[in-house]
């Protein structure tokens, strides 16, 4: 095959693949200006029960209601900022009063030793008065690795997921597909707010990403245009 041929196709391919980056980082921009518009809303009205609430399996709503802590293990998420500071956010298992699916509830965040020992602090127990935002669990990067480790009696967690999570906790029913941001208001737990992107980037960001991927496509194919207008020269 001719090797102009060959280079021309790669380009292409290249030319392509930046181009599909940038397409992805603007859906990614998408999802989460919509996220912002559905939390800012869902907090602007009157909350939901939880339990009815939980019987939906996406979205975001503000909800309130009595839950009981279940006697599961601790589970921290890795690599998770407040400010300038990393550390870990506490979630713990809970299930509505009024029965129904048991829900991860984040409990706030807590700095990080520096010899990464995981936070001595226990879940809540018995039952108690909820109020927060029903969310999806935060979102995940690459996938790489296990993301669900046992340690010190607790669990690390690097991504979120509570299927995995359930299928982990083997004596725990299955877990919703929602989890609950605690209102900071609630006296419960640590350092934490109602901010959805507070640890990934902002939907500006994901613009501004996109737009370099397209400048890398356009300056690619431009690159395969001048190279071969000077060898038919």
């Amino acid at each position: 095959m001719n090797r102009r041929l060959v280079l021309s196709v790669l380009g292409l391919c290249l030319a392509l693949g930046f181009a599909q980056l940038g397409r992805w980082q603007l859906s990614r921009e998408g999802i989460k200006r919509g996220q912002l518009a559905a939390a800012e809303a869902a907090l602007a009205g009157p909350p939901r029960g939880l339990a009815a609430a939980l019987a939906e399996p996406a979205g975001i709503d503000k909800v309130a209601g009595r839950a009981r802590f279940t006697a599961t293990p601790r589970l921290w998420l890795d690599n998770q900022r407040r400010g300038q500071q990393v550390g870990m956010r506490l979630y713990c298992a809970a299930a509505p009063a009024e029965g129904g699916t048991p829900l991860l509830v984040d409990l706030g965040w807590l700095p990080v030793a520096p010899d990464r020992r995981l936070p001595s602090v226990a879940c809540p127990e018995g039952e108690h008065a909820l109020a927060g935002l029903l969310v999806p669990p935060p979102s995940v990067g690459l996938r790489l690795g296990p993301g669900l480790v046992e340690q010190d009696g607790a669990w690390l967690a690097t991504r979120l997921d509570p299927a995995e999570v359930s299928a982990a906790w083997t004596d725990t029913p299955a877990l919703a597909a929602r989890v609950l941001r605690l209102d900071p208001a609630v006296p419960l737990g640590h350092a934490r707010d109602l901010e959805l992107l507070g640890n990934t980037l902002p939907p500006e960001k994901h613009r501004g990403y996109a737009v370099q991927w397209f400048g890398l496509a356009l300056a690619t194919l431009v690159i395969l245009i001048v190279l071969n207008l000077r060898r038919r020269r």
